[in-house]
């Protein structure tokens, strides 16, 4: 499979893992139930949007719903909620602590990533994190280089990032 394809191989979608964790919030007050109106209020979003996610939901496995049509995370759902909030919360502490993003561009970054990332992949993330943010007087120099640094490619363009281009530049010119 290319690369580009294992985005729509997600084990949860944007809009999924925001259902989740709706959830997850409205259920801590009401015993781990939630009305699809709480969710629905939560999300902003109309009742009919969240009954459509939540079959598909429930088909998978990640909720419950009882007689009264009320709503919780299954277990499976329950570590999958978990899952995305943890990955959310060491996206942004990364991006805030480590790379210096302001706090309200790390909260939507870290938002738009959280599902995206394997699980794997934010436990690495979380140590790496971790070892920058420890106090270590190596992890510190390094840090204090980068936000010293500015980013340019050496003006040869032998640069072992950008490959010959100055892919920092194209960044600032994007859109």
């Amino acid at each position: 499979m290319e690369t580009w394809k294992e985005f729509d191989a997600n084990e949860l979608t944007h809009s999924a893992a925001h259902h989740l964790l709706a959830i997850y919030g409205v259920g801590a007050t009401y015993g781990g139930w939630a009305r699809v109106s709480d969710i629905a209020r939560r999300l902003d979003i109309t009742r009919g949007s969240v009954s459509i996610t939540l079959r598909a939901l429930k088909r998978r496995g990640l909720v419950e719903t009882d007689e009264h049509h009320m709503v919780k995370l299954s277990d499976t759902g329950q570590k999958a909620a978990q899952a995305v909030m943890a990955k959310r919360l060491i996206v942004k502490t990364f991006l805030s602590e480590v790379l210096g993003t302001p706090e309200p561009q790390a909260d939507i970054d870290s938002c738009k990533i959280e599902h995206l990332i394997s699980d794997e992949t934010g436990e690495r993330l979380a140590r790496f994190t971790r070892l920058l943010t420890s106090g270590d007087p190596v992890a510190q120099a390094v840090l204090a280089l980068f936000h010293s640094s500015h980013g340019d490619c050496p003006d040869d363009g032998n640069c072992e990032v950008c490959k010959g281009r100055c892919l920092a530049a194209e960044l600032g010119r994007a859109i």
